[in-house]
């Protein structure tokens, strides 16, 4: 065991962690990152990256289905659910491999073990029981992420009842299978299966499916799923997992009284658990609020010295809020003259599955509870060339603006490829755009971006092409 003097350790190498770690080393600061299992965390090695290839595989196979509409035509095409699962590790391990690089062409110094505060300053790398190192540094950052939420009665046991881990690594495809939860998690592994040809039931204790989202893309991505076949039961809660060998019977108390539904497996999507368990924070002044570390506009706790980043600490729990929380807090560690605090509004989210769905800022009815008189514009799918040719014409781009100053206070979408175009309205968010700015915005023809121009058109009644 040695002592070792840095300037900042952070526990954790997730998507906060790692960005920090490297952006601290940018700024000259002697940096030490502590992680026990992978680099990249959850996000890259069992989340948002492996999920993406999986839902890669299933468009394909979506548009396989499909090869008339384009004047093409298949005998025969099938899948090897191996091959897709291996693809899927394979580019996770891609990934892990290249932050493992960037760490060293940094010189991060990188500790293979359980980060655990031990009194200001210090922080020791435990492994298999043992303390390999002792750690001093004026500044701690925990980024330790968060695992699945378990509820009673839904105990994953890996074989009827799974989490995201054996929803990412099946060794056969089931017939069926029931996803307990429409958050962004469960509506993709729903969006996967059914691509698959797995018959989907989707269980959702709020009154709608992805219930951050605004209410009216909400409507219209249950009624995609549906006409995919989906089963979506809202207002519903599972009360009861009655397991045999082979199947699960699942009790679902629904406003219509109880139903049971019989499949192969139950997929728990439920939300998530900070890690904040044996991390030394008994011997601290940190304060944990609803199970989550609170912390101050620089990510600072009530510890001095200490700070916290990504799904840790408040929502929304996304990879890209923990690496900008990440190099805010080391920006402002260092000393950065122009480091801003993190607006929430401003962080888009994304749901990956088909129909894709994004969001930024404040949904229709958020606006009009904090006050606001808006303008709303919507554009269809429908209405515009590139959807039509790509044969993806089902779809919406809605806007929402202040009525008073232009201010753009939040756009919604549903449709091919909108996880890629949301990013131009968070740019014009970042820019405090109002609409006058984004009406005199040339975007290129033929494309999909062409609607976020007409929505905003349609806000103010100038809409050209619907």
């Amino acid at each position: 065991m040695s002592n070792k003097n840095f300037d900042v350790v952070i526990i954790g190498g997730g998507p906060g962690g790692y960005v920090a770690a490297i952006r601290a080393a940018q700024l000259g600061l002697k940096t030490a990152l502590i992680e026990a299992n992978h680099l990249g965390g959850i996000c890259l090695n069992w989340g948002c990256i492996p999920t993406k290839a999986l839902l890669r595989s299933s468009e394909i196979f979506h548009t396989l289905h499909r090869l008339d509409e384009f004047g093409l035509s298949a005998k025969e095409f099938s899948f090897d659910i191996t091959k897709i699962v291996e693809r899927s590790r394979g580019v996770a391990n891609q990934l892990s491999g290249g932050i493992k690089h960037l760490l060293k062409k940094n010189k991060v110094s990188v500790f293979d073990g359980w980060g655990k505060i031990k009194g200001a300053g210090k922080v020791v790398v435990e492994k298999d029981g043992k303390v390999l190192e002792t750690l001093s540094a004026s500044h701690i950052i925990i980024a330790t992420g968060a695992r699945a939420r378990e509820l009673p009665n839904l105990e994953p046991d890996g074989k009827l009842v799974w989490t995201y881990k054996e929803a990412m690594t099946p060794k056969e495809m089931p017939k069926s299978l029931l996803v307990v939860g429409s958050g962004a998690i469960g509506i993709e592994f729903a969006s996967f299966y059914r691509s698959m040809g797995v018959e989907v039931t989707v269980v959702e204790v709020m009154n709608r499916i992805l219930p951050v989202e605004d209410e009216e893309i909400s409507a219209l991505a249950h009624k995609a799923f549906e006409k995919q076949g989906m089963k979506i039961m809202t207002g519903a809660k599972v009360t009861r997992l009655d397991k045999s060998k082979t199947n699960v019977k699942v009790s679902v108390e629904t406003i219509e009284g109880n139903k049971e539904i019989t499949v192969d497996v139950v997929i728990s999507a439920v939300g998530i658990v900070a890690n904040i368990e044996n991390i030394g924070l008994d011997s601290t002044k940190v304060v944990v609020d609803r199970g989550h570390i609170v912390t101050d506009e620089w990510l600072e706790t009530a510890e001095k010295g200490v700070y916290a980043i990504g799904d840790v600490t408040a929502p929304p729990w996304l990879a890209h809020k923990a690496s900008h929380e990440g190099i805010i807090c080391v920006e402002k560690i260092a000393g950065v003259n122009d480091v801003h605090p993190l607006n929430k509004l401003n962080i888009p989210g994304c749901t990956y599955c088909h129909p894709q769905i994004a969001s930024v800022g404040l949904t229709e009815a958020k606006a009009k509870e904090q006050g606001y008189k808006i303008k709303v514009g919507r554009f269809p799918f429908i209405g515009n060339g590139k959807a039509i040719a790509l044969g993806e014409p089902e779809g919406l781009v809605k806007t929402i603006f202040d009525k008073k100053t232009g201010e753009l206070l939040g756009a919604h979408m549903i449709g091919a490829e909108v996880t890629e175009m949301i990013q131009g309205y968070s740019v014009a968010k970042t820019l405090e755009t109002t609409e006058v700015e984004l009406m005199h915005t040339i975007f290129p023809h033929p494309t999909l971006s062409e609607m976020m121009h007409e929505s905003v058109l349609s806000a103010y009644g100038k809409a050209i092409h619907f």
